[in-house]
């Protein structure tokens, strides 16, 4: 079926297009009907694995940049995936960069995007992910905290939220945005990913240095340990970087990551190389995605699996186009493996495709 609507879809501009799948994927997943077809259409075997405490039923997931607001979970589990991750969110709303900010690059099986993490906010995504429990008397007469009036929604999938820091937030500063936001997902994301690798938010990425970093995650996991009390559960939480770190400050990030307590790691986001592309539009600032990341990632993902040894589990992400590249990630030991412009130019169906392959 995607094939009969990717050239109508490929017409459209890359973000219009996007939100219009998004949107019928929310309004296919809100309605018992639709979203039991989509299911029967999408239905990968079970595949279940064990990762940083959740059991999830097949390794492959969604990765975050797809459904920002999480305004879509119910159609998007129907697909298939053993993980749906949401954002990224941001404390305040913001717009994002201006348009042009998405842009297809068909020649490559690639995208560029300087979306520079468009949100609607926290409150607007918590409003998504978990309904009130109780009524607004509840919380004044009996004194019930707003965490406590917010019931913890069960989807037919391990649900993460990827946390990120407010475009105007300065780096010196940014703890608060995160701190924030871990407060408000822990009692309704199964796992947080805090992400610090965007190329697309002025200054983010310094903050995969090590001393920053390692101050940065000791707060979280401080924080976390609150948290944990309070809902009686363990927050794994992850961190995604980027794939443009040389082997030093790869090996930088992964001991900060590992001393402090954090739970996995995703390697990677989008990359700022440019290396081989044929696309006209290769000259554009932002991220790049797709077909021409596939052997960095890989590459990545071996060097990070050699760097953790063991200690922590690796979520790969980036370049994950067909069966055969997923299945090379957990073949090299990925835990977890993520796809997002893959589904761009093969369609929902390579969820089903992955699973039934590896």
């Amino acid at each position: 079926m995607y094939r009969l609507l990717r050239p109508a879809l490929f017409r459209l501009d890359p973000e219009r297009a996007h939100a219009l799948t998004l949107q019928a994927l929310r309004y296919a997943g809100n309605f018992p009907i639709s979203r039991k077809l989509l299911k029967l259409v999408y239905h990968a075997p079970s595949k279940p694995v064990t990762v940083f405490g959740l059991s999830f039923k097949n390794p492959i997931g969604l990765a975050a940049g797809y459904d920002k607001d999480g305004i879509a979970v119910r159609g998007l589990s129907a697909l298939g995936f053993g993980h749906v991750e949401v954002g990224t969110v941001t404390p305040k709303p913001q717009p994002g960069n201006p348009s042009p900010r998405v842009f297809r690059l068909v020649e490559d099986d690639a995208v560029i995007n300087r979306m520079g993490f468009p949100s609607r906010g926290s409150a607007y995504m918590q409003s998504k992910l978990s309904p009130r429990l109780s009524s607004e008397w509840m919380t004044r007469v009996l004194g019930i905290s707003r965490q406590q009036t917010l019931k913890r929604v069960r989807w037919n999938t391990i649900l993460g939220v990827n946390l990120g820091k407010n475009k105007d937030t300065p780096n010196e500063e940014a703890v608060l945005d995160y701190l924030a936001l871990l407060q408000n997902f822990a009692g309704i994301a199964d796992y947080l990913t805090i992400n610090v690798s965007s190329p697309n938010t002025v200054g983010l990425r310094s903050l995969q240095g090590r001393e920053a970093l390692e101050a940065l995650l000791t707060q979280l996991h401080q924080q976390r340990i609150i948290e944990q009390q309070t809902y009686k559960r363990r927050i794994p939480i992850l961190v995604k970087l980027a794939p443009d770190l040389s082997d030093s400050e790869l090996d930088d990030a992964l001991e900060a990551i590992v001393r402090t307590h954090m739970d996995g790691v995703i390697v990677t986001n989008t990359t700022l190389g440019r290396e081989g592309l044929r696309s006209n539009y290769r000259g554009e600032t932002g991220g790049l995605s797709g077909s021409p990341l596939t052997v960095k990632s890989e590459a990545f993902l071996r060097q990070t699996l050699k760097l953790v040894n063991g200690e922590i589990p690796v979520v790969s992400a980036g370049g994950v186009m067909s069966p055969e590249d997923a299945k090379r990630r957990l073949d090299d030991g990925a835990a977890l493996v993520q796809v997002y412009t893959g589904l761009v130019y093969r369609g929902p169906s390579l969820v089903q495709e992955i699973v039934k392959a590896i």
